[in-house]
């Protein structure tokens, strides 16, 4: 156990080579924070016995509680191996899918990873998400195969079948590296394809390579194997670990076998012929023990059932007395076996050194016996340090690739970034701390702490000499009190006598104390103070000092526009113009962050990962740090799991509003996937992950930041609108026959017509609406068209990209140029071939030239269709073709018809509030098919016409008539009509604003015409349960509305993985349910997965015999998408069609029966 100081820490960080910037990933209790607790233990920091139950990095009380990481914590620990010292920079990050975006954090700031596994589950959801996240991130993953013990006391298995067992762990994880390296590969191999055929002679001869460029690339380095030195088999609650370098060295000299043979035979199909000595191939068909499990498992499994099964006292002193191992006689004593068994392998094994090693490649452990290991250290020490192979970079070998991916921002490439900006990736690169080098920092995070424990709020620690004058002055005033007891009230002159002396021995004690209380007002006073914002942020190039002035870069910053507006020699202390998304800012401190506690720094060198405070009012999540403006913005983080559910919350006394509002803006800063919004209803809405993480956000509001009572509503579940196909079935599943189909839909859109018919609209048969403006100067008519479910869903995963399309034509229109990436581009021609070998048939003819704009907020999963014939605007994928055009092609460019813009703003209001409920439209194509304008003077001069024909009518009437009352009032009235008829195109305001709400209802109504459906939020959900429980699993589903898509039984054990869907409305409490009805033995995890049409019609009612027969008139059966509905309907205070009493009678009391 190392004791690490201060001091020490300072010096390591000045050696960025001997740093490892590391985090541990893994699945929800797979044993993260127990790990971490054998690392901090090492350390010295806590005890090693309170490792695995103090949970030393989970310092939220909630954490505690729930037992399960919420936040990413940070600290800094100190190894030494000879010579040779390093600083470790490890992050604990939860493993909780609602918590994804703390490990998003963690991964940006790290250049390794460890990677746990449970023995028993294996490869889980979440272990799969986090090895994603490592690999988009470009970082290096060492695996640890956690909680070996299980499966000798809870699945009974023997060595050998716990050799298989860990066989199929190892080659689950390697199946899911192996899917991200061959899906890099592949798009590497479709890059390059492509860039050859762009430099292929058209009249040579073409030849398809069928190869996918797999067998030229080496990836043995990517996957985990123990003879590649990155898998340590732990338990860590046990306080144990191992790997076979260490055990291939000691059997190497006892069995005089080459070291490196035995390295590479110590695990796989080897096994040890006792009869000539050597290592042969062959164990499992020849039925052999395998080496790792004759030299390896053997020797732990004895250990355990020595010390846990059978308790053998005798045995345990025989192996105590082989291993040289000296245990406290409280712990050989204790009625806990584990407590033994602790004491032994933490002195024998201890996991602590077992991964450190492995993260260092100085792979020492200690040895299986330990004479041999003293007699044998000197040599294994020395093959150990060769060894260098970096399973874990240092900051000093981040990859020019990385660089590239960190500065590249949206449709920017590197190579088009300025060149003062491109200079700064040698800085990246070299990891200097010089006084030259540029200030590259990035903050990840925002996170809060007290204001106590900030180091500066801290009480600081007496000295010698400061305690012993408080102890002085403490026994003078005793010593005065009880001599005033002793005295009374009968010698009052002799005190007033004595009164000097007493001032001048008890005048100063009173003196020392008030100035203590002083400060202890004082410190109260601090400690009233809001709650205080760090950074939490990694410095990549040049040295952070407290005080020093920083450039604070945001998002949406653009190097070259900055570096145009500001100097060439400018720093942030200088008095500079304003630039758009750049602003200036002093650090006030800079923190070490070590768990719980901060430890206040003067500077920080490039390398380390550190806690920055005095940023709170620049950075709202994360931001991109730098002393130059030619830095560019990092790429954003990459968040698996999405913001799903919302609440809408509000005070319990009103006046308290003011302390809700800021509240909720302290929690969007603190926590990276929590969003707070304002809807239009005036509702203060709080967008989270999942249940957990919106009961912690509820914590956190409540008892941090706003520090009032406050009520929530139930959960606002997200629902979609669509358009499906006219049904082919009824509801009991009966064909519907051609006349009687017909007849249904003509009824349907009979009684709609007559409803909806007016003079400004009109309704047809085939379901396309012709709507006129209300000023007679514009007639749009539009038809709603069902798209196919693979279009929706390329649309919606495509969303960036469709935007960054519609910013590319924005920028044309308005003459600006914007350099776009090869690859962007190309992942745009790929959309378009998709969408137009998705869009096949008569009806989809031409559709993705035709599409005039994607919706709502212009990248949505619905679009706007061309179908009229006189008018031929730009083409959406005009980005595509742009750099072939010459300038008397651009001549040719269709020009944008007047008042385009405004067809395109009620396209996108009339899909983001459908009429069913006012969700968002998903799905759902609309095709323009007439748009006929007349301008304002034509309509008045129309009018003029038809006021001069009614003038000409008055005359005659008043020659015929011969009355002068008769004569006076036709003309007052034929003026006053003529005024208001002039005046008609003016009462309804600009005509841009009556054809944006004429195409909103024209949408609105068409879709309507078809037959309409809700879609719902999907979950996917992994319930992992044993077989006595199976059934109450399925009903607890059942009852959610939820659907078993796969089930299997875990080969070696009697566990069963459910994989099912379940929509996100019934998701609540459904955690708590089936823990109840299970008693535990079943947990589920959900993710958010899709959306799916709720098959009921939300306005079905009977129609056909059958339906009358099985639903009856009333038809009152559950219909779940009409309760969906009105639910929303309900909450957001829109008519609801319901019956609360129907056949209602008079009720009678008892008395009146009297």
């Amino acid at each position: 156990m190392v004791h690490t100081s201060l001091d020490r820490i300072i010096a390591l960080q000045k050696k960025p080579a001997n740093i490892r910037n590391l985090c541990i990933l893994a699945h929800v209790d797979h044993g993260k924070t127990t790990l971490a607790d054998c690392l901090v233990a090492s350390n010295g920091i806590i005890s090693t016995r309170q490792a695995g139950k103090l949970r030393y990095l989970d310092s939220r009380e909630d954490e505690q509680i729930r037992g399960i990481t919420m936040k990413s914590s940070a600290i800094s620990l100190h190894y030494q191996e000879g010579d040779r010292e390093y600083l470790l920079n490890l992050i604990d990050s939860p493993g909780h899918v609602d918590f994804s975006s703390e490990v998003s954090t963690a991964v940006r700031l790290c250049d390794g990873a460890i990677v746990v596994v449970d023995a028993v589950e294996g490869v889980c959801p979440q272990t799969q998400v986090v090895l994603r996240q490592a690999w988009l991130e470009n970082i290096r993953p060492v695996l640890v195969i956690n909680k070996i013990d299980r499966l000798i006391m809870e699945l009974k298995l023997t060595p050998q079948e716990a050799y298989a067992h860990l066989q199929k762990i190892m080659e689950q994880v390697n199946a899911v590296t192996g899917t991200l390296f061959t899906s890099r590969v592949m798009e590497g191999q479709a890059e390059k394809t492509k860039e050859e055929k762009r430099n292929e002679s058209p009249n040579g001869d073409q030849v398809y390579d069928w190869s996918a460029g797999l067998e030229e690339v080496d990836d043995s380095h990517l996957y985990f194997s123990p003879d590649q030195g990155n898998v340590v088999f732990a338990s860590a609650i046990d306080g144990w670990g191992l790997s076979i370098q260490h055990f291939a060295q000691i059997y190497s000299e006892k069995m005089g076998i080459n070291p490196q043979v035995l390295l590479k035979t110590l695990w796989g199909d080897f096994y040890l012929n006792t009869k000539v000595k050597k290592i042969m191939k062959g164990a499992q068909a020849k039925g052999k023990k395998p080496l790792f499990v004759q030299l390896v498992l053997d020797n732990i499994w004895s250990l355990y059932e020595a010390v846990v099964t059978r308790r053998d006292k005798e045995k345990v002193e025989k192996v105590l007395a082989s291993l040289g191992i000296k245990v406290m006689a409280r712990d050989f004593r204790h009625s806990d076996p584990k407590v033994l068994l602790s004491a032994i392998c933490s002195q024998w094994l201890p996991v602590s050194q077992a991964v450190l090693c492995i993260l260092l490649y100085c792979v020492i452990l200690f040895s299986l016996f330990v004479r041999l290991y003293y007699y044998y250290f000197g040599l294994f020490f020395d093959a150990a340090i060769a060894m260098v192979c970096n399973k874990l970079p240092s900051p000093l070998d981040i990859t020019a690739e990385r660089v590239e991916n960190l500065m590249s921002v949206g449709v920017r490439r590197f190579d088009t970034l300025p060149a003062r900006t491109q200079e700064l990736k040698n800085a990246f690169l070299q990891c200097s701390s010089d006084g030259d080098a540029p200030v590259i920092v990035f903050v990840s995070k925002m996170f809060v702490v007290d204001a106590k424990a900030l180091p500066q709020n801290k009480q600081r620690p007496l000295t010698q000499a400061e305690i012993a004058q408080r102890s002085e002055l403490a026994r003078q005033r005793h010593a005065e009190r009880m001599a005033a007891g002793q005295m009374g009230t009968v010698n009052q002159q002799n005190q007033s006598l004595n009164a000097p002396s007493d001032v001048q021995s008890g005048g100063l004690c009173k003196g020392k104390l008030d100035e203590l209380d002083t400060q202890v007002v004082k410190e109260d006073k601090t400690g009233e103070q809001n709650e205080t914002f760090i950074a939490f942020a990694r410095v990549y190039s040049g040295v952070v000092r407290k005080g020093q002035r920083i450039f604070i870069l945001g998002p949406k910053y653009d190097p070259a526009q900055g570096l145009t507006m500001l100097p060439e020699q400018c720093s942030a202390s200088d008095s500079l113009p304003a630039v758009p998304h750049l602003s200036c800012c002093s650090i006030e401190n800079v923190y070490l962050l070590m768990g719980r506690e901060l430890e206040e720094l003067e500077e920080v060198p490039s390398g380390n990962v550190l806690g920055l405070k005095g940023l709170e009012d620049f950075i709202l999540k994360s931001a991109t740090v730098s002393s130059t403006p030619a830095c560019p913005p990092f790429t954003p983080l990459n968040f698996e799991a999405s913001p799903i559910v919302r609440v809408a919350v509000e005070p319990k006394h009103p006046g308290e509003m003011p302390k809700l509002v800021h509240g909720m803006r302290l929690l969007n800063q603190a926590d990276p996937c929590a969003e707070v919004l304002i809807q239009e209803t005036g509702e203060h809405v709080l967008v989270t992950a999942g249940e957990v993480h919106l009961q912690r956000c509820l914590d956190d509001l409540k008892d941090r930041f706003a520090k009032i009572e406050i009520s929530a509503s139930k959960p606002i579940i997200p629902f979609r609108e669509t358009v499906v196909r006219p049904p082919k079935v009824d509801m009991v599943n009966e064909e519907l026959g051609k006349q009687e189909k017909v007849a249904v839909i003509h009824q349907v859109k009979e009684e709609g017509s007559r409803v909806r018919s007016s003079e400004t609209l009109h309704v047809d048969s085939s379901g396309l609406v012709t709507i006129t403006t209300p000023s007679k100067h514009a007639t749009v008519s539009v038809r709603a068209i069902p798209l196919p479910q693979e279009v929706t869903c390329l649309l919606e995963d495509n969303s960036e990209l469709i935007r960054t399309v519609e910013q590319v034509n924005m920028s044309l229109r308005e003459g600006r140029n914007l350099d776009i990436s090869v690859r962007t581009l190309e992942a745009i021609a790929d959309l378009k071939t998709k969408l137009e070998s998705m869009l096949q048939g008569r009806k989809w003819r031409n559709a993705v030239h035709q599409i005039w704009a994607f919706g709502p907020r212009r990248c949505g999963p619905n679009i706007l269709l061309n179908k009229l014939v006189d008018y031929q605007r730009p083409s959406l994928w005009q980005c595509l073709c742009r750099e072939d055009k010459s300038g008397g092609d651009r001549a040719q460019i269709p020009s944008i018809r007047e008042f385009d813009n405004s067809i395109v703003s009620g396209f996108q209001l009339a899909t983001l509030s459908g009429p069913m409920c006012e969700e968002p439209l998903m799905g759902v194509c609309f095709s323009i098919e007439r748009w006929d304008i007349q301008p304002p003077n034509l309509a008045q001069q129309d009018n003029m016409e038809r006021n001069a024909k009614f003038q000409e009518a008055l005359e005659e009437r008043r020659a015929l008539e011969s009355t002068d009352a008769l004569e006076v009032s036709p003309s007052e009235s034929s003026q006053a009509k003529c005024r208001e008829e002039t005046s008609a195109a003016d009462c309804y305001g600009p005509v841009s604003g009556q054809l944006i709400a004429a195409v909103k209802e024209a949408c609105r109504h068409a879709f309507q015409a078809q037959p309409q459906r809700l879609m719902a939020a999907m979950y996917t959900c992994e319930i992992m349960a044993t077989a006595e429980v199976l059934g109450r699993v399925y009903a607890v589903l059942g009852k959610r509305e939820g659907r078993v898509v796969h089930e299997e039984m875990k080969e070696g054990t009697e566990i069963f993985i459910i994989k099912a869907v379940l929509p996100v409305a019934e998701s609540f409490g459904f955690a708590d349910e089936i823990r109840k009805r299970t008693s535990g033995l079943a947990s589920p995890q959900m993710v958010f997965s899709h959306w799916q049409v709720v098959s009921s019609d939300p306005y079905w009612v009977p129609t056909t015999e059958e339906e009358y027969l099985h639903f009856g008139e009333k038809a009152d059966s559950t219909n779940q998408a009409l309760k969906y509905m009105n639910a929303v309907r309900r909450r957001k205070g829109l008519y609801v069609e319901e019956k609360i009493v129907e056949h209602a009678e008079k009720q009678r009391t008892l008395s009146k029966n009297k």
